[in-house]
């Protein structure tokens, strides 16, 4: 079953290649993710998506609206170091 997340932060193919590698590892999901539209979508159960959220949280992608004041500036945070890594480690 098909499931889609919209989550907050994502802004580039480095950003999209550290969720998809974190999330194979941890999870056994290759999804498909629209930068633009900061959405993830992966095949899958129900029953991981709060996992799958929790992963995604501690990047610093969290679920959209889901983070405010504070929390949605250390999640902006993270978001830069996650990028950043994954532009480092994206194949060309």
């Amino acid at each position: 079953m098909q499931q889609t997340l919209e989550v907050e932060n994502i802004k580039c193919g480095g950003c999209a290649h550290t969720i998809k590698t974190k999330l194979h590892e941890k999870h056994g999901i290759d999804p498909d993710i629209d930068i633009e539209q900061g959405v993830i979508r992966y095949d899958g159960s129900g029953d991981i998506r709060a996992d799958v959220l929790e992963t995604l949280r501690s990047l610093g992608y969290p679920e959209r609206g889901s983070a405010e004041g504070i929390e949605a500036v250390k999640a902006k945070a993270v978001s830069f170091v996650s990028c950043a890594i994954g532009r480092v480690t994206k194949p060309d």
